[in-house]
């Protein structure tokens, strides 16, 4: 059933490749903010589950939960997060962002800590690293913050070296095609504030 293929001299998996297309589907529909992107996302999150987690990539795994539940949230704050209305483009305040970098080093931490203690992954630093830092990217995501896509830049980054490690090429590739995309979307977001003649606002978490 998810036997492994060979898809343009790369191995990879049915289930592999359907997560693919639904995640590239996921953020070219977040770029152009239509909020059915977060049900590309919640399918694309199930199928991602499965994958990372026959990968030992336990944290992968498990956030992929978490990015279910978090999609469904996202989803209704873009239609009905700002007082009843779509929610608009906006930066974070300056408090905001240290307290971003501040919950992704202690979400680090824990992770990689528990990912070492509990699990036999054979990265759990890494896999903590990026697990937290997809949180984070997704909670910025879900509340239209411009700088979801500065910590999607660096997240994708990483994950191409570690799923290339880790033998998932199409994966890796389909990173490389997110780090691309993250730098589309920071454009798109900003033009768009701008775009509403609202400057990009500097908004509190």
């Amino acid at each position: 059933m998810n036997d492994t293929l060979v898809l343009l001299g790369f191995s990879t998996t049915p289930l592999e490749l359907l997560g693919f297309v639904l995640s590239v589907a996921t953020v070219v529909l977040t770029i152009l903010r239509n909020h059915w992107g977060w049900l590309f996302a919640i399918v694309s999150s199930a199928t991602y589950g499965v994958v990372f987690f026959d990968a030992r990539l336990y944290g992968d795994a498990g956030l992929q939960g978490v990015f279910i539940a978090a999609s469904i949230w996202g989803w209704w704050q873009w239609l009905r997060g700002a007082e009843g209305k779509p929610l608009p483009v906006t930066r974070l305040s300056h408090t905001g962002r240290l307290a971003s970098l501040l919950g992704w080093a202690v979400g680090f931490f824990a992770l990689s800590a528990f990912l070492k203690a509990c699990t036999d992954t054979d990265v759990p630093h890494m896999d903590g690293f990026l697990t937290a830092g997809s949180l984070l990217g997704q909670l910025l995501t879900a509340k239209k913050k411009i700088e979801n896509w500065h910590t999607w830049i660096v997240v994708d980054i990483l994950y191409v070296g570690l799923y290339i490690y880790k033998g998932l090429h199409l994966t890796a590739i389909l990173y490389a095609v997110f780090v691309v995309l993250a730098v589309l979307g920071l454009r798109a977001w900003t033009h768009a504030a701008q775009d509403a003649d609202m400057p990009v606002a500097e908004g509190a978490r």
